[in-house]
């Protein structure tokens, strides 16, 4: 067995043929796109590689691939944990314990010799809502758009090379057209009559208005959980940047108190539904037949990608009431599902929202840690306060 770094444009091509392979036979598979993955690894593109590192291999035997993987180095968050930890990503090999072990141990070697003491995986060399995480339960519905998928297998090869379950993601959806609790409805109503809540869709607002709020809400949300770095102006207008050629604005719901943003809930439309016909790549014909079943056949599904409410407005009730809301300018519009992205076993408070919306909990997923001294305690992700 031998690994292959990539250093040309043919080497490159093979690390995206090495899918194929492994999922020759699996016809619920849909190929993440190529273009995603490369501008990821390209520094023009990916700023976290002016003091971050990113290598990728594809790994053969006698000359036939039989895998690949990503090892890299987040210079955002390789340092905030209690041991300076790495990421690998873009997983995938056959079913032999033995070959995964000689992909796992490049990554660690490489991570090593650069000062990690831990990696996690398979993780995203970047924002946590693409390519996170590996699937445990439920190999029959097809993945969303930039959400990972693997064989069954996979669980297996990782836990026994040793790596521990840092925490576990849960995917929730739910039919659009099932009425709204009516606990949500009054919690709406108290709401809006004593803080003067309101929740509408950003239709008729420009990115840049988008973008602020945004910054607003993500910064309040997120302060305090582990790993957070507060986002600038600059990474959310980024964020607009790369939503535009997909956003459906009409799904994009802010709630405010007067007019302080306080909450969102973004949706995109489901774009794996169009990517399906694309094999995996973006090119030119790619994007004919996008803009073709874009038009003719568009998505029925919708995805929250992303929801967050400020931290002082917590236990409130705002998350249950924008949500209640978005689903009532709903009714009437195409989408007949909502798939709401990964929440972690760490957010207990975002789980109690989507179990009592009523939302069916129809995916797990893990993400591991590797500690690479095999004496230290092992620790699970802190709950979020």
């Amino acid at each position: 067995m031998h690994a292959a770094a990539l250093r040309s444009s043919k080497e490159i091509a093979a690390f995206h043929q090495v899918p194929a392979l492994i999922y020759r036979d699996d016809a619920n598979y849909i190929p993440h796109l190529r273009q995603d993955i490369d501008k990821l690894f390209d520094p023009k593109r990916n700023k976290l590689l002016v003091d971050g590192a990113a290598e990728r291999w594809v790994f053969y035997n006698d000359g036939q691939p039989f895998g690949r993987v990503a090892a890299f180095i987040n210079p955002k968050t390789a340092q905030i944990e209690d041991q300076p930890t790495g990421g690998i990503g873009f997983f995938e090999c056959i079913d032999s314990q033995s070959h995964a072990a000689f992909i796992f141990d490049t990554a660690k070697t490489w991570l090593a010799e650069r000062g990690m003491e831990a990696m996690d995986g398979p993780i995203n060399f970047g924002e946590r809502n693409q390519f996170w995480g590996c699937l445990t339960k439920n190999f029959t519905d097809p993945n969303s758009y930039a959400m990972n998928y693997n064989p069954a297998y996979y669980p297996t090869l990782f836990e026994r090379y040793g790596f521990g379950v840092y925490f576990e993601q849960y995917l929730y959806k739910r039919l659009v057209h099932l009425p709204m609790p009516e606990v949500f409805k009054r919690k709406m109503d108290q709401l809006s009559e004593l803080h003067k809540i309101t929740v509408r869709n950003m239709d008729e607002v420009e990115l840049k208005t988008i973008a602020a709020y945004f910054l607003e809400v993500y910064n309040g949300a997120w302060g305090g959980h582990a790993g957070f770095k507060a986002m600038t102006m600059e990474g959310a207008l980024k964020v607009m940047k790369a939503l535009k050629p997909i956003i459906n604005k009409n799904v994009v719901y802010f709630a405010f108190a007067g007019t302080k943003p306080i909450g969102f809930f973004i949706n995109i439309p489901e774009l794996n539904e169009l990517f399906k016909y694309l094999n995996g790549n973006l090119n030119w014909w790619g994007k004919i037949k996008f803009l073709y079943y874009k038009t003719f056949h568009p998505p029925k599904t919708m995805v929250g990608i992303v929801f967050g409410v400020v931290r002082e407005w917590h236990r409130r009730g705002v998350e249950g009431a924008l949500i209640f809301r978005a689903g009532e300018m709903l009714v009437g519009k195409s989408y007949q599902t909502i798939v709401m992205t990964w929440v972690g076993d760490f957010n207990p408070k975002m789980i109690k929202v989507c179990e009592n919306l009523g939302a069916e909990r129809y995916r797990e997923m893990k993400t591991y840690r590797y500690l690479f001294d095999r004496n230290k305690p092992f620790e699970r992700c802190r709950t979020a306060e």
